[in-house]
């Protein structure tokens, strides 16, 4: 069993959230729903959790009402090994959420998901300091993160 879980609270998409990344991730399968009886706090029958795994992390999403919105201080990181993989998850996650700068987009549960290629990480700690810094130019001028930008930039 998994020590830590991360637990997303929504208002009342708990469980549409589970179908949504379920649906997006290819290695994901959903678990358990729970729902809410007689001692409340929401009405009685309604859903209280849905567990869900995505690529072998468990997640637990909440129904706990308004109280509580998504900010960007906490975020999903998907390291991807291609374009084709960036362009996937970026296109399926921004659907009717809102893209942000630096690979960062925000899907419509409000949940932020950081969708970055390996390689960026790799280019970045490159012991060529100033092939590093042009990098780090390179995608901050970035919305969604292109691979081949990356590497023009890291040639120079």
């Amino acid at each position: 069993m998994q020590k830590i879980t991360p637990f997303l609270w929504f208002d009342t998409q708990a469980e549409d959230a589970m179908k949504f990344y379920t649906s997006v991730f290819k290695n994901s399968k959903a678990g358990v729903v729970t729902h809410y009886g007689e001692a409340g706090p929401a009405l009685k029958g309604t859903v209280m959790t849905a567990s869900f795994e995505l690529e072998g992390l468990q997640f637990t999403a909440l129904n706990g009402g308004p109280h509580v919105q998504f900010n960007h201080a906490i975020s999903m990181l998907i390291t991807c090994e291609s374009q084709e993989e960036v362009d996937y998850y970026w296109d399926r996650l921004g659907a009717g959420g809102k893209v942000m700068e630096c690979g960062w987009v925000t899907d419509k549960f409000g949940v932020a998901w950081q969708v970055i290629p390996a390689v960026l990480m790799e280019l970045l700690r490159d012991p060529d300091r100033e092939k590093a810094n042009r990098v780090m130019q390179a995608m901050l001028q970035m919305v969604k993160i292109d691979i081949a930008t990356l590497q023009q930039a890291a040639k120079g």
